[in-house]
């Protein structure tokens, strides 16, 4: 006898044929919604955080959403979010510059005035807290074909050692060969000449300033060829004959960002903007370091008319509030990794963002300020894909370990890399070598020291500011004792040019922006700024317990000065670390650093000793997080080490990082 199907099991096949049919035409996208909620519920299990971590999406209100170019963590335990015209055009012609404040702990925001469109901007903590950001955007670049008006360079010389001369915005020249008349863009002082001897015997060397100008009127017919000298319109007299301009090619060449002098400095406190003195040199993509007494150095960036600043470095001293040149000038790319280094050398390690030749200030070296000298350090592979690479000073400070890790081709190269060199400055001949490779080939990597003494690495895009959809998904945590990476959870968003880490008070990691080139494979359509804020909790989190200190408030402690805290568990605590609140921008923050500090465990708490070398904790506020035996953190607390009168302990040591476990 066959076997006669019932109606229900005939409607359970034919509803079978159907789905089975359904899956046949939709398979990929069933497949991609099924693998996407597996992932969801993998990634949110707690074995799965407590191996890996976990990504969180910060919930920032429509009207504080900016493109975040610049963040740096401030003593309040805010963080102060930069974005300036944030790279559009726009925003710049429409002076729309934009500063938000943002308290992570209320996840609270507020509109801060910028004075100045601070878009690539340098910036770097100074010792009483305040945050020094100097240099800036003056004109956006115009690419070939972009310029309508002949324009370029212009010298302006002054030959009157008894009278400088100010040029307002509009001051036209007129060539006297080619009786072409061209506008300054921007108002110029020329300081008065330089007189040197005496009676018979007086020199006057003329003192030259220089001065972006352009033609009057659209057309090629107002394109120069030929070195002119420029007579200043309005001037008559000793004034004419003695004030002059000088121009090579005026022309429709592609035109660079250009720079501003001005510098501010961010009271975390009243939450405000204060204007100090501006640099002696135009600056867009500088570097500032802060230096062992608390003052600050500022190197390279593009100058007011666009080119990379020729070698003239400056200090700023945050008791005057002004700048002073440097006695000898020592050129470097822009945005250059430059860190404050054993007995207050600059260690330059190679790494460096967006402008200067390929031949040029690239090598790795540890540069001594009062000689001028330079002094190369050999080994590091890749040399020719250091540009857009990130720079990290290993946790602790003292063992003077330095990595850099991923980067790019010159310019708009599409070579990248996957490697990490390290050097050990300690060693009698420092030379890079190889560690473990990156998760991927990439470019703009953020880097960020946590308390445990790893190092978080995330992020970055195979090509040019992710070309070709070329952003990478990944992340990872180097632990330098052993030399070795491991994955952990997968960034929510790709970030590349204009991104970048902070680690937080609470041992969490903010992650921001990224500013991609293209928004599709086939770069065809323009791409949009990344505003999404995300938040990675380690996981050193997701343990039971943790450290806590009983005493939070601020404290003021100097070099190789004591300080106690009542804690929870001391017997639990096995090690404490000074962390200096990072400042980072274009895959550059060369402020963190995480400091070993001598650590003695009493009945009820525990007495930390901060190291006497001021070139291993220079001035400023720093978070104090206590570690137990697992590598869980505490939540930080804010000391401040103030600028030391005398150095204390053996001048140019650093202090070993000994005693941690001790008994008090």
């Amino acid at each position: 006898m066959r076997f006669q199907p019932s109606r229900r099991t005939r409607r359970t096949a034919a509803g079978a044929t159907v789905v089975c049919a359904l899956a046949g035409m939709n398979g990929p996208a069933l497949w991609d919604y099924t693998a996407a909620r597996y992932h969801t519920y993998t990634i949110n299990q707690p074995a799965y955080k407590a191996r890996n971590g976990h990504w969180d999406v910060v919930d920032v209100p429509p009207e504080y959403r900016i493109n975040t170019i610049h963040a740096a963590l401030l003593h309040t335990g805010k963080v102060l979010l930069v974005a300036g015209s944030g790279n559009n055009a726009a925003n710049f012609k429409a002076k729309s510059f934009r500063t938000v404040l943002w308290d992570p702990r209320k996840n609270t925001f507020k509109n801060i005035p910028t004075p100045k469109d601070l878009f690539c901007a340098g910036h770097t903590q100074l010792p009483d807290g305040r945050l020094l950001v100097a240099g800036g955007t003056q004109r956006y670049e115009k690419l070939n074909g972009d310029v309508t008006k002949a324009g370029g360079l212009m010298i302006v010389h002054n030959e009157n050692p008894d009278k400088p001369m100010t040029f307002p915005a509009g001051t036209r020249f007129t060539g006297k060969a080619n009786h072409k008349t061209f506008e300054s863009k921007d108002a110029v002082l020329v300081p008065r000449a330089t007189k040197t001897g005496e009676g018979d015997k007086v020199k006057v060397t003329a003192s030259t300033a220089r001065v972006y100008v352009e033609a009057l009127e659209k057309g090629p017919e107002f394109e120069t060829g030929a070195t002119d000298n420029y007579r200043i319109d309005g001037l008559s007299g000793v004034d004419a004959q003695n004030n002059y301009g000088i121009a090579n090619k005026l022309s429709f060449d592609k035109k660079d960002f250009q720079g501003i002098k001005d510098s501010f400095e961010f009271d975390p406190v009243a939450e405000r903007y204060i204007t100090v003195d501006p640099m002696h040199e135009a600056r867009w993509y500088p570097t500032l370091t802060t230096l062992q007494d608390g003052r600050v150095l500022s190197v390279s960036g593009l100058d007011e008319i666009g080119q990379v600043v020729p070698g003239k470095n400056e200090i700023y001293d945050p008791k005057t509030k002004k700048w002073t040149y440097l006695p000898q000038e020592r050129f470097f790319p822009t945005y250059p990794a430059l860190f404050l280094a054993d007995k207050g050398k600059i260690f330059y390690t190679g790494s460096n963002a967006g402008y200067g030749p390929a031949d040029k200030g690239r090598t790795p070296g540890l540069w001594d300020l009062e000689s001028n000298s330079f002094t190369e350090v050999p080994g590091i592979s890749d040399p020719d894909v250091l540009e857009t690479s990130m720079s990290v000073l290993l946790p602790p400070a003292q063992e003077q370990r330095f990595m850099v890790l991923g980067g790019g081709g010159v310019g708009e190269d599409r070579k990248s890399t996957a490697k990490t060199r390290i050097v050990d400055l300690r060693e009698d001949k420092p030379r890079f070598h190889d560690g473990p490779d990156l998760y991927a080939e990439v470019r703009y990597p953020s880097s960020v020291i946590l308390p445990d003494d790893t190092v978080l690495t995330t992020n970055g895009s195979g090509d040019y500011r992710g070309r070709s959809q070329s952003n990478v998904l990944r992340a990872e945590l180097y632990d330098p004792g052993a030399n070795s990476t491991r994955g952990v959870a997968d960034p929510l968003v790709g970030r590349n040019y204009h991104s970048g880490a902070l680690l937080l008070p609470d041992g969490r990691v903010m992650t921001f922006g990224s500013d991609s080139l293209f928004g599709d494979k086939d770069n065809t359509r323009p791409g949009t700024f990344q505003q999404q804020i995300d938040l990675y909790t380690p996981p050193y989190l997701f343990r039971d317990e943790r450290p806590a200190f009983k005493d939070t408030g601020p404290r003021t402690v100097g070099l190789g000065e004591r300080t106690s805290y009542r804690t929870s568990d001391p017997k639990a605590i096995s090690r404490a670390r000074l962390i200096r609140p990072g400042s980072f921008t274009h895959v550059t923050n060369i402020e963190q650093r995480s400091i070993a500090v001598d650590l003695a465990r009493s009945a009820d708490g525990v007495t930390v000793t901060i190291p006497g070398d001021p070139s291993l904790v220079p001035p400023g506020w720093y978070m104090l997080d206590l570690v137990d035996e697992k590598g869980t953190p505490s939540e930080a607390v804010w000391i401040k080490v103030p600028v030391a009168e005398k150095p204390s302990g053996p001048s140019g040591e650093q202090e070993k990082p000994s005693g941690e476990q001790g008994e008090g």
